[in-house]
């Protein structure tokens, strides 16, 4: 079985990258987990995983030339497999982001659920493809009118490549912020169900220096609970990997923004 998610936002400062790790080491405890740095413009999910001095990288498999096998890209991390991505300008100028089909084609005939941490915005094929190629997306929202038109645009071009919503989390939820006025908009616009209020938390930010996911750093704060509660409400629905990799080898870059 496989299903892919990419975990989304529309806009950057969400806390996407902490949500896709926490995600994938709560589900992990259930199911097979690989997560992929799909932000090959702006990657920092390396850093978060304490991946900083990794050899090699998402980019190096995103370049005809290299020919690196999949696997050495690969970093077994927190109970998951973790492909970090580089921040190299240059790598990244050098990487055909097309190159993304075939590489989660691989990753998906030998794991459950693939997390994809995508691109903030949706201004290049190399930030829309993830969308593009997931079978579900995961909607990371701040409780604001602004930030849900922005996680509304992200649903709309997914859903215009058949990609449909897995659910909303909302994160960096502050005491102050009247997050179920806003969860009742969300529920109005989006497919999917609120799968939890992740509240605003300084563990989050002590494990981003530590380099280690917030449920590895901190596995009792509250923020941890939420992560957990998403998880679970989080429906993992069973796909065939190989109909599913054929899938992604066959996926058409997306000729249109």
């Amino acid at each position: 079985m496989v299903e892919a998610f990419a975990v989304a936002s529309g806009k950057g400062g969400t806390g996407k990258t902490t949500s896709t790790l926490a995600l994938g080491m709560a589900l992990a405890a259930r199911y097979d987990v690989t997560v992929i740095d799909a932000d090959t413009g702006m990657a920092n999910l390396l850093f978060h995983a304490g991946l900083d001095d990794a050899d090699v990288t998402l980019h190096d498999l995103l370049v005809a030339e290299r020919d690196v096998p999949v696997e050495e890209a690969v970093y077994d991390r927190f109970g998951m497999s973790v492909v970090p991505c580089g921040t190299s300008l240059t790598a990244f100028e050098a990487a055909d982001p097309g190159r993304l089909r075939k590489v989660v084609a691989e990753l998906a005939a030998d794991t459950d659920v693939l997390l994809l941490d995508s691109p903030a915005a949706l201004g290049s094929k190399s930030a829309v493809l993830p969308v593009v190629l997931a079978d579900r997306v995961v909607v990371v929202l701040q409780p604001t009118v602004p930030s849900l038109s922005d996680g509304l645009k992200v649903q709309e071009y997914a859903r215009s490549y058949g990609t449909e919503t897995a659910g909303v989390l909302f994160n960096r939820v502050r005491p102050d912020e009247d997050v179920e006025t806003i969860a009742e908009q969300a529920a109005r616009y989006f497919g999917g169900t609120t799968l939890a209020s992740v509240p605003e938390s300084d563990a989050v930010r002590a494990a981003r220096r530590a380099g280690e996911p917030l449920l590895a750093h901190a596995p009792d704060d509250p923020a941890a609970d939420a992560f957990h509660e998403a998880a679970s409400t989080l429906d993992v629905r069973t796909g065939d990997a190989d109909d599913v990799a054929d899938r992604f080898r066959s996926a058409v870059v997306p000729d249109r923004l």
